[in-house]
């Protein structure tokens, strides 16, 4: 693809563009052609189609966001408007296990897989159906798909609470391989659920076989994230190593105030298992974490707040221990009467979360939920906070690197060719912003503010947010793997 056009169909001009391989910034235009970036440099010359005026504004790759639940969202909330806003245009579903296919229209989605509220008559049987159905009717952001362990297990499996035998890991395994052949880039775990806790590790690594072929990547909530972080770390890089395959620790923490300062010793495991296998993770910019309300006092002991309940939405918002106390109950009995649902829990210590966050290798993820009205405001917020609160205000990391940890790292360990980087030939997946003022607007009383200094965003050459619009575009893409390349 040349780099001298004389008329381009997108040009953004009089740009500081932050390339998304931690390069300095520099001062150039960009130029775009048929979805692509064209040229970066001095294209005072040139004429387009339309032009975008980035004096001031910082130009950057698109974020990726690396831990989602999107996967029904991009169907039924096709414009993504809590991730577009924030400057997101790729993200990456089917975490945590949970994945929008293969479904049966007569499954009961046992929790945490009712967390992508997938309605019945709207489910997959196959890999390749969700991925054709994304294709016909696009979202606003591009998809990178994972297949979940857990779906599979309540697929294939009548009860969940003991470990797979082999006819269904055999099941399972061929799921995995439909899969893989579909494009999937990866099958998660979330051995941390009940759906998932009773899976053996050779369960996994039986029925994850076939990522080893096509170098698919391996990306698991582990089972313990609190006092048995260390052993669950270990049997994950183990999985990894069985399978020949990288591997890949969602929203990495410490949980609970007895394992506070636990990333002191996390954080270097890592560095030295990145010395002998692939290995990478994710994080999000708060002390709170988000799942399904549970009822066990492991979870409970710290303040929770409830996002969403089906049997009472009128209690999204409020804390748990007032709705115990207003009903004259445990807050386990109140837990349970508010199932299902989802809640926030304060649960991680502030000098961990920034010290995961800067660690040169942590990717950013929002691992929000996109239900209902009171989420936790990551939803919204993750991306800015980053560049905002620990970038800009606090120093926790150059701009340069915040850009870089939401693009060229991301796009690097997740496989996703074309993305990730703002060079000749990548695919145009852009955004502009200002510097001195991207904040994060969503808080947990207002978390379903959009961001502030978000300027525009281009989602393979298309403009799809601007001046705090949505244009209504839906120029997402199916980001399917590369399978490997025989030597």
């Amino acid at each position: 693809m040349s780099n001298l056009h004389d008329h381009y169909h997108l040009l953004i001009r009089g740009g500081t563009v932050i390339d998304g391989t931690k390069a300095p910034r520099f001062n150039a235009d960009v130029g775009i052609v048929d979805g692509f970036i064209a040229a970066v440099g001095d294209l005072s010359f040139a004429t387009a189609d339309q032009t975008l005026d980035a004096t001031d504004r910082m130009v950057a790759p698109g974020f990726i966001d690396s831990h989602t639940h999107d996967d029904q969202a991009v169907l039924s909330q096709a414009a993504m408007p809590f991730k577009i806003s924030q400057g997101v245009t790729t993200v990456v579903t089917g975490n945590c296990g949970v994945s929008a296919a293969p479904l049966r229209a007569d499954m009961d989605l046992p929790m945490p897989l009712n967390l992508i509220d997938a309605p019945a008559e709207g489910r997959f049987t196959t890999f390749a159906a969700y991925l054709d159905a994304l294709r016909a009717t696009p979202s606003s952001v591009n998809v990178a798909a994972m297949v979940g362990h857990s779906t599979l297990r309540g697929l294939i499996m009548s009860e969940l609470d003991r470990p797979a035998n082999p006819t269904e890991i055999a099941a399972m395994r061929m799921h995995v391989e439909e899969a893989m052949a579909a494009g999937a880039i990866g099958m998660s775990t979330g051995t941390f659920y009940a759906a998932a806790a009773e899976a053996t590790t050779d369960e996994i690594i039986e029925v994850g076989r076939p990522l080893t072929a096509r170098g698919a990547l391996y990306v698991t909530h582990m089972r313990d994230e609190a006092d048995k972080i260390l052993e669950a770390m270990e049997e994950s890089f183990a999985i990894g190593r069985a399978l020949e395959v990288p591997v890949v620790l969602s929203h990495h923490k410490a949980m609970h105030a007895p394992n506070f300062g636990q990333t002191k010793i996390t954080l270097p495991l890592i560095e030295k298992t990145m010395k002998h296998q692939c290995v990478s993770l994710d994080c999000y910019p708060y002390t709170a974490g988000s799942t399904m309300i549970r009822a066990d006092g492991g979870m409970l002991g710290g303040r929770v707040l409830i996002a969403s309940s089906e049997p009472h939405p009128e209690c999204a918002g409020r804390d748990l221990a007032e709705i115990a106390k207003e009903w004259s109950v445990s807050k386990e009995e109140a837990a349970l009467t508010l199932q299902p649902g989802t809640a926030i829990y304060f649960m991680m210590d502030e000098d961990d979360v920034q010290r995961v966050l800067a660690f040169d290798e942590t990717m950013i993820g929002s691992d929000g939920i996109p239900l209902g009205d009171k989420p936790h405001p990551r939803l919204w917020g993750t991306f800015p906070r980053v560049l905002g609160h620990y970038s800009r205000d606090i120093g926790l990391f150059p701009l340069e690197t915040a850009v870089w940890k939401m693009t060229g790292l991301t796009a690097r360990n997740f496989g996703l060719h074309g993305r990730g980087t703002l060079q000749v030939g990548q695919h145009a997946d852009i955004v502009i912003f200002d510097a001195a003022t991207i904040r994060d607007a969503a808080n947990y009383a207002t978390p379903t503010e959009p961001a502030e200094g978000i300027d525009t965003v281009i989602v393979n050459g298309t403009v799809t947010w601007q001046h705090g619009m949505h244009s209504g575009a839906r120029s997402g893409q199916v980001i399917t793997r590369q399978d490997k390349v025989a030597a």
